[in-house]
């Protein structure tokens, strides 16, 4: 798409009228460039968003995020139309399985109970019992009984971070992961800690360092010194309360935009500054603008599958 002879200021209000004209509402990871997160209604995590969007009275939702995220939006937006500016924007977690390889593990423990994490297919979601998010993993799986066995998937840290919370020996993991998530490990962590002693660490779940992390952390370590295990929304919400000025984040950096907006007194530090998500980044405003003027790119879910993706959604959030 040329932009050629308009400004990104003029980019940038047209985009505004167009989403008064269509009726439209904008969401934005938090992984998201900040330029794409100051245009949106909505910046959160991908299930946060979708709920959102879900309560408003827009006939059309702009998903900045990626493809299982749209997918989401869709699913449980059955009435709106969905958009994705990039359809090139997928998830390395998201492919890790699909529909017909989780079908094959259900086949092989056929009495097992099958928690996905969002960051799925709608395919994937449609043959699960659960969803869960980072957040609430570990009260999705305490909900179930502990006699039953478990199926966690996709990501192998998270789930390997639910065995060591919940103390399940029966929960299988799937051996997947975010790229780059598990490029964050314990030599990165004790750079950040080194650089920032004061500061307290936040990691998320998903991360490669995790394991180790949690191990560290119930032995008091001092390289885990004010250390917790959060999710974005967790982080969000943890730095709003926390009297420190200071903080090391280890997970995607497009977080640190939305911290430092909403504290601007304190100080964040990204773990990695190169660990950044190649898919997240991949919407830009252009793309945006493009999205709205042009309906482009509708994201759609079949009727059934959307049906059989909700059971799952809606158990996790009665469970948490």
């Amino acid at each position: 798409m040329s932009t050629a002879g308009t400004t990104s200021e003029e980019i940038r209000a047209d985009i505004l009228r167009l989403k008064q004209e269509r009726n439209a509402v904008i969401l934005a990871h938090n992984y998201q460039i900040p330029e794409v997160q100051d245009l949106a209604d909505f910046v959160g995590d991908s299930l946060g968003l979708s709920q959102q969007a879900a309560e408003t009275s827009a006939d059309l939702i702009v998903f900045c995020g990626v493809h299982f995220m749209a997918e989401t939006a869709a699913i449980l937006s059955p009435a709106k139309r969905v958009l994705i500016p990039d359809l090139a924007a997928g998830c390395s977690l998201a492919s890790s399985i699909t529909g017909e390889q989780l079908r094959s593990w259900k086949a092989e423990h056929p009495d097992a109970v099958v928690v996905s994490y969002v960051n799925t297919t709608a395919d994937v979601k449609a043959e699960s019992d659960y969803c869960c998010t980072s957040a609430n993993a570990v009260k999705v799986v305490q909900s179930i009984p502990e006699e039953r066995q478990v199926l966690f998937l996709p990501d192998m840290f998270l789930g390997t971070y639910v065995q060591k919370v919940t103390g399940r020996k029966n929960i299988l993991v799937w051996w997947g992961e975010c790229h780059v998530h598990a490029a964050i490990g314990p030599q990165e962590i004790s750079q950040a800690r080194h650089s920032h002693p004061n500061a307290e660490f936040l990691v998320h779940p998903e991360c490669g360092c995790v394991s180790s992390t949690m191990y560290l952390l119930s032995q008091n370590d001092p390289s885990t010194m004010n250390g917790a295990v959060l999710s974005t929304s967790g982080m969000l919400r943890h730095a709003r309360q926390s009297p420190s000025r200071e903080f090391v984040v280890a997970t995607e950096p497009g977080i640190l935009h939305p911290l430092r907006k909403e504290n601007p007194e304190k100080r964040f530090y990204a773990v990695s500054e190169e660990s950044t998500c190649g898919f997240m980044k991949m919407i830009t405003v252009e793309k945006l603008w493009r999205s709205l003027r042009d309906d482009v790119f509708e994201v759609t879910v079949p009727e059934e599958t959307a049906r059989r993706a909700r059971i799952p959604i809606e158990r996790m959030l009665a469970a948490s």
